[in-house]
């Protein structure tokens, strides 16, 4: 049994990630939790110094937020009519970040799908502010589906790695399981500057060779350019359905998050991006 949290904003880049992870899904027995969260918009001295339920408002946003959610569950089972799932509405007053981290503790969560971009997501940003810090923060593998991405089977997977990961700590089981059920291969890409690997780097490659099994998986080494030209160049070389990275503070992956000339080159995910968590 998958246990998934699908947040939603109940904008259309919501549904569409909801969509996709349904999707990816179909076959396998899963419980999914819709999670939507809710702050009023309003800041006067009586609701700061009054709580919600007191005056009401509470009570308000969170009908709105459970009779959505509720609709939401009703369209999903009525269009996808699939037993292998379960959909349960969860309506929070708090900060969408913290009860995705809340809910994935208490729930024992395996996955978290959602939209690169909510309601109000501008266009020149790739990743919208709630991704980007549930991405940062969240011990649980996320796959961020991108704006109107439509559904295609993860029949090609790109993994860039720069082999600093240890494999041996880091949990593939949502990306083996993926690939497993939708019979996959995956293409690892290491993008150097031309110089060998250490004996720690070769050491990790080969962790990750015996991790990937039996899966179709074959090693690229691409010299002379740097991690988003090289997964760039490969996507137009080999159309890829998804980009696999592990979230290691030492990585690429961190820095893409901390540094603002990526932010100004433009990370162009055009596909599904999921992030694996690392333990140190």
């Amino acid at each position: 049994m998958k246990r998934i949290i699908l947040p939603t904003d109940f904008s259309d880049n919501a549904l569409n990630g909801i969509r996709y992870a349904v999707q990816l899904f179909k076959d396998v027995e899963t419980t999914f939790y819709l999670l939507n969260t809710y702050i009023p918009t309003i800041y006067q001295a009586e609701y700061v110094l009054h709580s919600p339920a007191q005056i009401g408002l509470g009570d308000i946003y969170q009908e709105s937020s459970s009779s959505q959610l509720e609709e939401l569950k009703k369209n999903l089972i009525a269009e996808f009519e699939n037993p292998n799932h379960t959909f349960i509405v969860h309506s929070a007053y708090n900060v969408l970040v913290d009860e995705i981290l809340k809910t994935t503790e208490n729930e024992k969560v395996d996955l978290i799908v959602m939209a690169t971009q909510g309601a109000t997501g501008a266009k020149e940003i790739l990743l919208g502010t709630n991704t980007v810090h549930t991405l940062q923060k969240s011990t649980c593998p996320i796959i961020a589906v991108p704006s109107k991405f439509e559904y295609e089977p993860p029949k090609e997977i790109l993994f860039p790695t720069d082999y600093e990961v240890d494999y041996g700590k880091t949990s593939l089981i949502c990306l083996l399981d993926i690939a497993q059920n939708h019979i996959s291969s995956i293409e690892v890409i290491h993008a150097s500057s031309g110089y060998d690997l250490t004996e720690t780097q070769l050491k990790n490659k080969q962790n990750l060779d015996h991790r990937l099994g039996k899966i179709a998986h074959l090693f690229h080494d691409l010299p002379n350019q740097g991690v988003i030209e090289a997964i760039n160049n490969f996507q137009i070389k080999k159309p890829m359905n998804l980009l696999v990275m592990v979230k290691n503070k030492h990585t690429f992956l961190e820095r893409l998050f901390i540094e603002p000339i990526i932010k100004k080159i433009g990370f162009h995910v055009n596909i599904p991006f999921m992030v694996l968590p690392y333990s140190e």
